[in-house]
């Protein structure tokens, strides 16, 4: 059974949460009144800790709604960069209705992780097109690996491009030019060509446009992805994948 002082502080703390501020004016009690209503309020909160759980699930739900709604904003300013920039790889049915955007890394754990899922997705569904945007930020050996990727589609093509991403992002080994020359002789190329090609100002230019996208978006972790003009931040699995795809469809 609730005491007379944690009804009072229930009621004041309740007020103080949803009415505005000037409903409750601090300022305007005595010493002793805040004294008294602080102590009240704390034997509460002590009594009913689950009131504070409560608060902090509602808080993360708010804010969680809020940043989705900021990030549907800003995929919507930069879609044109997400889906027409010219130079990223795009897979999948390019006439697909639901275009799904990855950063990745080559270097990164999860990127690794999700691959297959992704891929897995595009099998089962025919009607997602793909695009890979390459955002090295997890070191040389990343850099290393995006710059050889992005070598081998402008010398060779998208369907070169997709093996040697497959290959890099099961890669075990750092990308060393001996192990770059094997992985070039191995998807039919001129090796000498493809590392000669990874300095060049234009495989720069592809990183660097992606970089200040990425920064544009507030994206500083791989994987991140778009899912038609939701963004998602971090690891997906396959089936939360399928869902939020069935959601953009409506």
């Amino acid at each position: 059974m609730r005491t007379l002082p944690s009804l009072l502080a229930a009621s004041a703390l309740s007020l103080t949460l949803s009415a505005p501020a000037s409903a409750i004016d601090l300022e305007a009690m005595s010493a002793e009144e805040r004294a008294a209503f602080g102590s009240a309020v704390r034997a509460y909160l002590l009594e009913n800790p689950e009131v504070i759980m409560e608060a902090v699930a509602a808080l993360e739900a708010r804010q969680q709604a809020e940043q989705a709604a900021a990030d549907v904003a800003l995929a919507a300013q930069h879609m044109d960069a997400l889906h027409n920039d010219g130079f990223s790889w795009v897979g999948g049915n390019p006439e697909g209705d639901i275009t799904v955007v990855e950063f990745i890394d080559y270097r990164c754990g999860y990127c690794r992780r999700a691959h297959p899922e992704v891929d897995a997705l595009l099998a089962a569904d025919g009607n997602i097109r793909l695009i890979v945007k390459e955002l090295p930020i997890l070191g040389e050996a990343s850099m290393t690996s995006s710059r050889f990727a992005i070598a081998v589609k402008q010398l060779a093509g998208g369907d070169a491009y997709k093996a040697a991403h497959d290959a890099l992002i099961a890669l075990n080994a750092d990308p060393s030019d001996a192990v770059l020359t094997r992985l070039a002789e191995g998807l039919g190329l001129d090796a000498g060509e493809v590392l000669a090609r990874m300095e060049a100002d234009s495989v720069s230019d592809e990183i660097a446009q992606t970089r200040e996208l990425a920064r544009a978006l507030q994206i500083n972790g791989t994987p991140s992805f778009v899912f038609g003009d939701e963004m998602v931040r971090g690891y997906v699995p396959l089936d939360a994948m399928r869902e939020i795809v069935a959601a953009e469809r409506g």
